[in-house]
């Protein structure tokens, strides 16, 4: 009788605010991701942001009515993206950023307000040495906040 080996998938990596400036460059006011639920390295990523009603933003946009900039809301999704890129890529320490090339097919369905956790779910669409092609989703609960398609490069920095 002989065992059957089984490979398991590695298990998922979760990232506390410490990992996640360790894996981006980003800092206050423009870290737009607190923490990761679930990286799935290759594949997707599952990042919260909790918006606060201290960001600066929400200061001008729209006083009385504060709702959090749709661009801001496609930028945490690029950064939720940059982390995944990081870990697949092995981009962590190598002097590499992954850059902004393209935002596509971007929508905005429910507004995002202070206390708020914005759930960040992006996957990667293709994958190659220098460009990636993401789709991304912003959560609130059930509801989609905003979904977008987007392509970034990895160069030096």
């Amino acid at each position: 009788m002989t065992e059957e080996t089984v490979e398991s998938a590695p298990a998922p990596l979760s990232y506390d605010i410490k990992g996640v400036m360790a894996a981006l460059p980003h800092r206050y006011p423009l870290l737009l991701v607190d923490r990761v639920a679930e990286l799935i390295v290759g594949e997707r990523i599952h990042a919260i942001k909790a918006v606060s009603m201290n960001e600066q933003f929400f200061q001008g946009h729209f006083p009385g009515r504060p709702i959090m900039p749709g661009v801001l809301q496609i930028e945490a999704l690029a950064q939720a993206a940059g982390v995944l890129a990081v870990e697949t890529l092995g981009l962590a320490g190598s002097g590499k950023l992954v850059y902004f090339m393209a935002i596509e097919e971007a929508k905005f369905r429910t507004p995002v307000e202070p206390g708020c956790l914005l759930d960040l779910h992006v996957e990667f669409t293709q994958k190659r040495a220098r460009v990636c092609k993401f789709a991304g989703r912003a959560m609130l609960g059930d509801k989609i906040a905003t979904e977008c398609s987007f392509t970034a490069m990895i160069a030096d920095s």
